[in-house]
């Protein structure tokens, strides 16, 4: 009976915790944050990529996409996942993308394409390895993640080939 009060006093605080307080308290590994590189025209085309200090030759590329129902949400706020990823080696994008009410379906969606084409681009010149891509997503994000790719039109339309990622 003590471990399940235990459990459910534990599950009620790690709701009401707060991007911030993550980002404050989970351990990030010795890290390169290079911010606000621009892939699109608009203020949302933005990415962040976290570059571990020990960066292997070619390392492997994680975009991780954010949720918020595609209404909310700024990289800034998951810089925890990617001080986690570069912790345990990985170079990890995480991008904005526009959201609603100022672009609708499946505007989101081709954000997530075109930071893909700009990863597959430019991501040697930090580093990473163009054919160690992977896509990675929290709700709605993961959904976008799941659209790029299922639905090979996301892609095409940026002019990157499925089998790229």
């Amino acid at each position: 009976m003590n471990k399940l009060v235990s459990l459910l006093i534990t599950l009620l605080t790690l709701c009401g915790c707060s991007l911030s307080t993550l980002n404050a308290v989970v351990p990030g590994g010795p890290s390169t944050l290079i911010s606000n590189l621009e892939y699109g025209k608009s203020n949302r085309q933005r990415l962040d990529i976290h570059q571990p200090n020990s960066l292997p030759s070619k390392a492997a590329v994680i975009i991780f996409f954010y949720g918020g129902r595609w209404q909310s949400g700024e990289r800034a706020e998951y810089r925890f996942v990617g001080q986690a990823l570069a912790k345990r080696g990985f170079l990890a994008v995480i991008p904005d993308y526009r959201l609603f009410p100022d672009v609708e379906f499946p505007h989101f969606i081709d954000d997530a394409g075109a930071v893909t084409r700009w990863v597959l681009k430019n991501i040697q010149q930090y580093g990473g390895d163009p054919s160690k891509v992977y896509l990675m997503g929290h709700s709605a994000g993961a959904h976008m993640a799941a659209m790029l790719i299922s639905n090979k039109q996301y892609l095409n339309n940026q002019q990157v080939d499925h089998k790229d990622i």
